[in-house]
């Protein structure tokens, strides 16, 4: 992604004050090691790296090589049906021409890394689905009744535990693994809560179980994610038969319900991130106008540079003006406002105030009205989004 600051208008404020002392550039590097990550999406560094199982006494690696190229399309396209597509077999007639590094992994496997960029490029070049590598993280609250009385909420480890319960700890790492594995499988970042003291005081396996999930978003909130899925298993419904377990996914303000085994849900939720966050390559980029206010403080400002900087869906951007505490941008984006929205709404540092897509002149006011006020004007408005920087 390429990136210029070209000042074009220079007001009173913290913004300018910076930009003047130091230098844009100079303050992105310095305030890298001042920030503290938030959990709220992650960016896949490792998307296009995947463990495939390869026979050692067999030289050729053709098969270990195709097979890591269809995990990675399945990744990358956003649906599993990429790994049997003819159409994509075509596109890749050479998988070992993307592979950039390998090496041995454990039990007869090799790890096989390769060269995204490329792959990508591929891919929008004929018109395929892109899934670029900014996704928000899933926060799972899964409560489970193994029968007998023995209930519980699954935690990110087990290190709390009491030393005589190794049979809940291998229970609760078994469904991690589980989940685990279709996560990884399609690239889609899930974490467990810490169910630490905080977590005890403010949630409860009830809450969850008897589907109070205002009580589970107001806990999920310290974890900063925006994708919350929350899952109530009964153990002794047999795998394979799992209509009675019951599943809520929330991304933002949109919800869904679902039923069935832990890896149908993950499918199902990575196949509904994938239909709002994955956009056709080849279409065209569109510039727009991106505003946000609310920057005060150096902290604020190179939190907000750096979530620019490393989103996948911005394939440039350009500073055009810095007045008091709102800095404007000119982004360029394949999959216009929508695209864009999403993805920046994925951050907790940012609330939407506006968005227009370009139509009539008009602003949509997502705060208030929900709907598109047009001024008396016919004319064409450029695509612009406006947000609110908060602080936390």
């Amino acid at each position: 992604m390429q990136t210029e600051f070209i000042p074009q208008k220079y007001e009173p404020g913290f913004l300018n004050r910076a930009c003047r002392v130091v230098g844009v550039a100079a303050v992105s590097v310095l305030l890298t090691f001042s920030l503290t990550p938030k959990a709220e999406a992650l960016e896949m560094t490792s998307l296009y790296s995947v463990e495939v199982p390869f026979d050692a006494e067999d030289p050729d690696r053709k098969n270990a090589y195709r097979t890591a190229l269809n995990q990675v399309l399945i990744r990358i396209t956003g649906t599993t049906a990429a790994a049997e597509s003819p159409e994509l077999a075509e596109l890749f007639p050479n998988p070992a021409r993307y592979v950039s590094q390998y090496r041995s992994g454990p039990d007869n496997s090799v790890i096989v890394s390769l060269d995204g960029s490329a792959i990508e490029k591929v891919l929008r070049q004929s018109g395929a689905m892109v899934w670029g590598s900014d996704r928000p993280m899933t926060l799972m609250w899964l409560a489970v009744d193994w029968g007998q009385g023995e209930r519980e909420i699954v935690a990110a480890d087990d290190g709390q535990r009491l030393p005589g319960a190794s049979r809940s700890i291998d229970r609760n790492r078994l469904l991690r693994e589980r989940v685990s594995e279709i996560a990884q499988l399609r690239g889609v970042p899930v974490v467990f809560p810490l169910l630490d003291t905080e977590d005890r005081e403010s949630i409860s396996f009830s809450d969850i179980w008897g589907g109070f999930d205002d009580v589970v978003l107001d806990a999920s909130r310290r974890y900063g994610a925006t994708s919350v899925l929350v899952g109530r298993i009964r153990a002794d419904e047999p795998q394979g038969m799992g209509q009675g377990h019951r599943w809520t996914w929330y991304l933002n303000d949109e919800r869904q319900d679902w039923s069935g085994e832990p890896e149908e849900v993950v499918n199902l939720m990575a196949d509904s991130l994938a239909l709002q966050f994955a956009f056709r390559g080849n279409e065209p980029l569109d510039s727009i106008h991106l505003s946000i206010s609310g920057i005060n403080s150096v902290v604020a400002y190179g939190e907000v540079q750096r979530l620019i900087e490393n989103l996948s869906a911005i394939d440039q951007h350009v500073v055009q003006s810095v007045d008091g505490d709102r800095i404007t941008y000119e982004v360029q984006v394949q999959g216009g406002v929508e695209r864009l929205q999403r993805a920046l709404s994925q951050s907790r540092l940012l609330e939407l105030v506006a968005a227009n897509d370009g139509g009539l002149d008009g602003r949509f006011d997502q705060s208030s009205t929900g709907s598109f006020e047009f001024d008396d004007r016919s004319s064409v408005a450029p695509m612009s989004l406006e947000f609110l920087y908060r602080s936390n």
